[in-house]
Order: structure tokens, then C-alpha cells, then sequence
């Protein structure tokens, strides 16, 4: 597990007595700092993948000095930004981490849920709760590129799916496929823990292409114990430079006669930020063959409204930050509920993700919206669980 540290800053030491327990549950160590200046002095450098809760209002170096300190450094933590001030102070420097090229992961406002701040622990950092497990693997040496290829190579990988279900009937209306990594000496992987490795050592194809052929395989089997299950995929931006693509993965299919529609593919919003006119003749390419796209994570990238003007998405995947924060904030609401009525208005299906809880449900039934996805449905499983997942259902 790459999180092993999750750092806490905050100048209340009760509120950081909190975090540290729930990160303790979640299977993860907490080190925690009520000032600032000590931090940065104890702590000069970052592994990657490290994560930073972070109270914006505090006295001395407030969190947005903090967050223009940790922009100048090579490598900086995720963060999970926290306050009780203002909602749109929280929202500001949300955007203005992004700005500076952070990596935001969610925020958060006070009183904390610490039920909501458990879940993003474990979306980011991996739910392995054992105690023992995380202390021993804290030691180990984080993977590098090489075994990264080797496991992609090597049969290393696994997938988990998480149900998505149709809001209107409770049906199954399809699984996304979300990638592990069995480490042999570390054990479970979460995302986390590898796929910034691979995005700086440019795998994202090589392990694109490893999850649609592990998708492709389990469709089969599924198709076999006589179930027709969509399934949810993401793809990279080196992906969607790749003009074989389109090629490759109707070839895909065609070989294994699979029905492309029950194929949708994930692109982040970040993922289209490159070279657009590429991107569209790919992506446009992948819905004359018939497979969905969807348009990952939206409301977090830039040129949102144009890129969904421009690029034939079949489905809206609202993002997790906006879902989980809609039952205690009116503005994460209106996006949520403007999000829902622009998807609808372009034809096209919306997707929640981050469900936690019954009354995030009844808000999203209450907005019209078409799919839910999140742990209060269930959480990523092995594909021999879903079938029992579906029975049970």
C-alpha cells in the first residue's frame, strides 16, 4: 500500500485527534501537526503518492500559503482541503490548487463527516483495515516502473467491479471495472499506490490495453454463466493520442463476438486536454463502432461545456466530490442538479458516483437522476462476487 502516512494539519488538536483515529481505522497511519512552519521543518519531501488533510484557516501560514509552498516543491501530496469557513473559500482554493497543478482529491467542510472523510480515505488510499498488514507493508519499499510493467505483464493485476444501478427500478445497469494490483510481497494495491507511476512512466497505454482485454475475458465468462453485463472502463490520455484504437478494440470485440454497445469507455475530463483535434477523431471513431463514452469526473476539468459540445458522449459521470458533499452543501446541490438537467438536455445518460448514504439517494431520485454508483449500493468486488451480488439483488 502506498499511503501508509496520511498527514493531517490542523491547529485544533481535537479535530486532529478525529482524523487520526479515522485514519487509523482505515488501515493507514496518521501523523498529525498543529502548526504550519513545524511541518514544513520536520517534513521536507514527499513520496509520491502521499496524502495531506489540510485545514485552510489557520494562524500563522494559512492552507493557502501552505498550498503555494507545496507548489514550489518537486513533488507534492495530494491533498484533502478542509474548513469551516465559507463554502466559497473551500470552492476557491479548490480551483486554486488545481491552478497550481495540486493534486486535489476532495474537500471538505467543517463539522467534518468522518464517516465521508473514511470513504474518501479509502476511494484514494486502499481499505485494507488490517493494522498489522499496513504496519509491516509501511517498510517495504514502494514499487518502481519495472515491476509495474512486470505486473502488467505478469498476470499481477486484477480487476474489481462496482455495481451501478438504475435509480428508477434499483436494476443492475452495469459494472465499472477497477483495477488492483496482487503485489507478491505487499499484497493489495490500490490505484493510488501505482497509477501516478504510471502516468509519469508512460504505461497508461500498456495498462489501458491490459484492463479492456481482462474486461473483455470476464464479459465472456459472464456471457457463459448467462448474464449480459455492461461494463465501464477507463482510458487514458495516451489512449486517446493512439489512433489504432478504434482499430484495435472493435477488432477486440469482433474477435470475441461481444457487443460493443455493452462497452463504455471513461475519459476524464483532464485526458482532453491535449491535443484536441486527435482526441476527437479517436473518440468519435469509438462511437461510429459503437461503444459508449463517458465523460469522467465532470464539473473538475477546464472547457467542460465545449468538450461536451464537441465530442459525441453517450453518458455524464458526475464526480464523486459533488455527490458525497450534496446532502450539507447547497452549492455541490446546484452543480449536481445542473450537471443532471445539461445531460439530460444533451441526450445523454447521468451517472452519480459517490453514494453514500439513503438521503444522498433520495436527493439524486429527487433530481431526475439516471444511475448511482457508490458504497451505499456496494463497493468494488472480484467478479465472483458479483454474480452473488446480483442474486442477492
Amino acid at each position: 500500500m502506498s499511503h501508509n502516512i496520511i498527514y493531517l494539519l490542523d491547529d485544533e488538536a481535537g479535530m486532529l485527534d478525529l482524523l487520526a483515529d479515522v485514519v487509523e481505522l482505515a488501515g493507514l497511519r496518521a501523523r498529525g501537526y498543529t502548526c504550519a512552519r513545524r511541518f514544513f521543518e520536520e517534513v521536507t519531501a514527499f513520496e509520491s503518492g502521499t496524502i495531506l488533510v489540510l485545514d485552510l484557516l489557520m494562524p500563522g501560514m494559512d492552507g493557502i500559503e501552505v498550498m503555494r509552498r507545496l507548489a514550489e516543491m518537486d513533488q507534492a501530496p495530494a491533498l484533502i482541503l478542509i474548513s469551516g469557513h465559507d463554502i466559497g473559500v473551500l470552492h476557491a482554493a479548490e480551483k486554486l490548487g488545481r491552478a497550481q497543478k495540486l493534486e486535489i482529491l476532495d474537500s471538505l467542510a467543517k463539522p467534518v463527516s468522518l464517516g465521508l472523510f473514511r470513504s474518501i480515505l479509502e476511494k484514494y488510499a486502499g481499505n485494507d483495515t488490517s493494522e498489522d498488514q499496513s504496519e509491516s507493508r509501511a517498510a517495504i519499499r514502494k514499487p518502481g516502473a519495472a515491476q509495474l510493467r512486470q505486473a502488467i505483464h505478469d498476470g499481477q493485476l486484477v480487476l474489481h467491479y462496482q455495481p451501478q444501478v438504475e435509480m428508477k427500478t434499483g436494476t443492475l445497469a452495469g459494472v465499472e471495472a477497477l483495477v488492483r494490483w496482487q503485489h507478491p510481497d505487499q499484497g493489495l494495491i490500490y490505484p493510488g499506490g501505482f497509477i501516478p507511476l504510471a502516468e509519469q512512466k508512460g504505461l497508461m497505454g500498456e495498462l489501458s490495453h491490459w484492463v479492456v482485454g481482462e474486461v473483455v475475458r470476464q464479459e465472456q465468462l459472464w456471457r457463459e454463466s448467462g448474464l449480459l453485463i455492461s461494463v465501464s472502463a477507463n482510458i487514458s490520455a495516451e489512449n486517446i493520442a493512439s489512433l489504432t484504437l478504434p482499430e484495435y478494440l472493435s477488432q477486440l470485440l469482433a474477435d470475441n463476438q461481444l457487443d460493443p454497445t455493452r462497452l463504455t469507455l471513461e475519459v476524464t475530463e483532464s485526458a482532453l486536454m491535449g491535443e484536441l483535434v486527435t482526441s476527437l477523431d479517436i473518440l468519435t471513431r469509438l462511437r461510429l463502432k459503437g461503444m459508449g463514452l463517458s465523460i469522467d469526473d465532470f464539473g473538475t476539468g477546464y472547457s467542460s461545456l465545449s468538450q461536451l459540445h464537441r465530442i459525441p458522449f453517450t453518458e455524464l459521470k458526475i464526480d464523486l466530490g459533488f455527490v458525497s458533499n450534496m446532502t450539507a452543501d447547497t452549492e455541490a446541490r446546484a452543480i449536481v442538479k445542473t450537471c443532471i438537467l445539461l445531460g439530460h438536455e444533451l441526450n445523454m445518460k447521468v451517472v452519480a458516483e459517490g453514494v453514500e448514504d439513503q438521503h444522498t439517494w433520495d436527493l439524486l431520485t429527487g433530481l431526475g437522476c439516471d444511475v448511482a454508483q457508490g458504497y451505499f449500493i456496494a463497493k468494488p468486488m472480484p467478479a465472483a462476487e458479483v454474480l452473488k451480488w446480483i442474486r442477492s439483488h
